[in-house]
């Protein structure tokens, strides 16, 4: 087993994805051993099928990319996931109730969540955080963590920047060892894997899995 690449979820969130696509992406996670795929809510069930005997696990995302749905919108989104064989979601935190620095609402929306996922289905909460500031991320990390969520992560790789080495470090110093770290957004080589992790990411995100491991194993 291929250490690194048990870090990665293979992901294909492009809206014109297409079903054979997400079956190429669901191939290549076998062949290289990745984690998971990360898929849109609607390719969640295909996904399932493809990936039926296999160890690749199916992860999807809820309130993405913009994260400004209601949390009932975002509980039934994950409802749906977990029934179509989700074992893992990538929520988008509210991110204007953090601006607003309403955290009970950013705490509550998380965890309306983590309830509808049910015990098994891991939680992790996109935190978008080329848009907050340190404080923000710091605020975002605790109420991801009350909320009974599983990872924090950096982006959904759809706003004005990616991961980035220092927001890793932030949410790390933050969780501490009690929770995952995801970086995701814009890693595109070994090099920038290997980057986060010595930063404390746990898990990455990324489209480019095969490039990162260096190509064909």
């Amino acid at each position: 087993m291929n250490r690194e690449s048990q870090l990665i979820d293979h992901t294909l969130l492009s809206p014109t994805a297409t079903a054979d696509q997400v079956q190429e992406l669901c191939d290549e996670a076998v062949e290289h051993d990745f984690w998971s795929v990360c898929i849109s809510p609607c390719r969640v069930g295909l996904a399932a099928d493809h990936l039926r005997d296999t160890d690749v696990r199916v992860c999807t995302v809820i309130g993405f990319p913009s994260g400004a749905h209601v949390s009932t919108v975002k509980a039934a989104e994950t409802r749906q996931a977990v029934a179509d064989g989700a074992d893992e979601v990538d929520m988008v935190i509210n991110i204007g109730a953090v601006k607003d620095g309403d955290w009970e609402q950013v705490k509550q929306d998380i965890a309306a969540v983590v309830d509808a996922a049910g015990e098994g289905v891991l939680v992790k909460v996109i935190l978008e955080t080329c848009l907050l500031d340190d404080e923000e991320i710091v605020q975002a990390c605790q109420c991801a963590r009350d909320a009974g969520a599983h990872f924090v992560k950096t982006s959904t790789g759809f706003s004005t920047g990616g991961a980035s080495v220092h927001a890793v470090q932030l949410m790390r110093a933050t969780v501490g060892e009690s929770m995952g770290v995801k970086a995701s957004g814009g890693i595109r080589s070994r090099e920038t894997l290997e980057t986060m992790v010595a930063a404390g990411a746990s898990r990455i995100g990324a489209s480019a899995g095969v490039a990162l491991l260096g190509g064909a194993q």
